[in-house]
């Protein structure tokens, strides 16, 4: 879920529009009591200002384990944490060598978050932001997975990339700690990736994803087992492939502290700590290991066999299996950026998230610039009001308008039904300031009402029922909305919708992965998407969506991605 949707219960400023919707053209509902609260919730929403976020749940779906953190934010806008739990749930585990999360593991996978979801809902935690990284980013079914925890848990989750889980660690590291002036290195190591940061105190200099999450070298260790007669030589070989973007001056220059995150590191360092002290460590919170030090275990985790393994003071069984690979690539890590020493820091991603929540309710957001255009300045200064997330909307309104040009031959349509598609696309998600279900009708209803001089009452009506058409249902006479347009503007509304289902459906995870895409217009429509990342989730989403256009032009559509060099992805 988009983070800022975690705040979407708080209300816009009232309107001079708020005082006319008792006469307007909706029906009041007349017999089912919810459709009685909705309707009076969409007329309340553009009258009053919601109280302070108080409760957030933060639940970080990772691909070793699922973590849950339940928080208090203040009056002072202070965070108290309330409660930590997690679930060593592996859906990692066998989904780097087959692109699939397994029947097992996205089994366990529901029924812990369907258990974390109603402990935080009995806390009167109902504010859920949930979140989830490289196993689900990686899966051909992690789609599908994202879709079963919406239907059976009723929480809607957000899948990130590398990029934004490295930014989110650095907050999460900056709130805990004093970073040195100087520049920072921070390192965390998952069961799928490696987020490396370059930072200061002030800002993030740089970031890296890299392909090294323990239980993925786990995979390929097991793999190189049966092809090679030197699997160890050959995972540190793949290691010092993936660590040559470290060479980089960026991640080398004026380096004065190393820092680690991440549970796999805390349980290395506890490890250490048992092998310097002989006594388990109450808070591995700042303490301080060295190359020496990981080599120490990285030998002990090498050279004993399985059973002396699971024996290891300080070592979590559940890590057995992925303890070495951790400890190898935090060994080479250090050494390739030419650093001896790391201190441990126990914030990370998931306090990240809850500080990246705080930070978007306290609207530190710069001001927008003034449009020149009246109907675009209103557009806009809307989807402020009603806080639609700014590069998710205008994204997903390029990728539409890309659609749209390159497939003018088939609808035929002009300028003024493109800027409806672009106005369309901005305000799509409006409907969040009331309530993530149903959110494509409520987004009708308040496009629909909006005070937009700049606009006809017409052109008003086409904009509101292509929002109301992005997801779900297709357009239909029986939907009064669609049925009181007339017969042209109701092609029109089917044509403008059918692309925007398939730009948003780009753009899943709202981290802008599909860059751009060109058309190739045949019998079979082909839409090359080209990415920056795995785009497995937005190609699964959007060909989900490309029912309407199918429909409507009488022949299939077909996505394909490519890189960002030109190659297929």
């Amino acid at each position: 879920m988009w983070l800022s949707n975690a705040l979407a219960p708080v209300r816009p400023q009232a309107t001079k529009q708020a005082t006319m919707l008792q006469s307007t053209a909706r029906r009041e509902p007349r017999n089912n009591p919810r459709q009685h609260q909705t309707y009076a919730r969409e007329q309340q929403i553009v009258k009053t200002n919601s109280k302070i976020v108080s409760k957030v749940a933060i639940l970080d779906i990772g691909t070793y384990s699922i973590h849950l953190i339940l928080a208090d934010i203040r009056p002072d806008r202070s965070i108290t944490i309330i409660d930590r739990m997690k679930d060593p749930t592996r859906l990692g585990d066998g989904t780097f060598a087959t692109r699939r999360i397994s029947e097992v593991a996205f089994q366990r996978g529901i029924e812990v978050i369907h258990r974390f979801g109603t402990l935080a809902r009995h806390k009167d935690f109902r504010r859920i932001v949930a979140t989830a990284t490289s196993a689900v980013r990686e899966a051909e079914n992690g789609g599908l997975f994202i879709k079963a925890i919406a239907k059976h848990t009723g929480i809607r989750v957000q899948v990130i990339t590398g990029e934004e889980e490295a930014r989110l660690i650095y907050l999460g590291v900056r709130q805990a700690l004093s970073l040195p002036p100087k520049r920072s290195l921070i390192i965390d190591i998952g069961g799928g990736s490696v987020e490396v940061v370059s930072c200061t105190p002030q800002r993030l200099l740089a970031a890296a994803s890299l392909k090294l999450g323990s239980i993925r070298l786990k995979e390929m260790l097991v793999t190189m087992s049966r092809t090679s007669n030197y699997p160890m030589a050959a995972l540190e070989y793949l290691i010092d492939q993936e660590l040559r973007i470290l060479s980089r001056k960026r991640f080398r220059e004026s380096v004065t502290q190393v820092i680690g995150t991440s549970g796999m590191i805390g349980n290395l360092v506890e490890m250490i700590y048992w092998q310097r002290m002989g006594k388990p460590l109450a808070n591995p919170n700042l303490v301080t290991i060295t190359v020496e030090d990981i080599r120490t275990v990285e030998r002990l985790l090498r050279n004993g066999n399985p059973a002396a393994r699971h024996t290891l003071l300080g070592r979590d069984p559940n890590r057995a299996d992925t303890l070495y690979p951790a400890a190898l690539v935090l060994r080479k890590f250090l050494e390739t950026v030419g650093q001896d020493r790391l201190t441990f820091c126990t914030h990370g991603l998931k306090e990240g998230l809850l500080y990246d929540v705080l930070q978007r309710h306290r609207g530190i957001l710069s001001a927008e610039e003034i449009w020149p255009d009246a109907k675009e300045r209103q557009i806009r200064l809307l989807a402020q009001r009603y806080r639609v997330p700014q590069p998710h909307s205008e994204h997903v309104a390029r990728l539409a308008s890309q659609l749209f040009d390159q497939t003018q031959p088939l609808h035929g349509l002009g300028a003024q039904e493109r800027q409806w598609l672009v106005f369309a696309g901005l305000l799509h998600d409006v409907g969040y300031v009331i309530h993530s279900h149903r959110h494509h009708k409520h987004s009708y209803y308040l496009i629909r009402h909006a005070e937009l001089s700049g606009l006809t009452d017409e052109e008003i009506a086409v904009i509101a029922n292509v929002a109301r058409y992005h997801r779900r249902a297709l357009p239909h006479r029986r939907h009064l909305a669609f049925r009181e347009l007339s017969r042209d503007r109701q092609w029109v509304v089917k044509v403008l919708s059918a692309l925007l289902r398939i730009a948003d459906g780009l753009d899943r995870t709202h981290f802008s992965i599909v860059k751009e895409v060109t058309v190739t217009v045949g019998h079979t429509v082909v839409v090359h998407a080209i990415c920056r990342d795995d785009a497995e989730l937005e190609l699964w989403s959007a060909q989900e969506r490309a029912d309407l256009f199918e429909m409507i032009f009488h022949r299939p559509l077909r996505l394909v991605a490519v890189s960002t060099n030109g190659a297929p992805s």
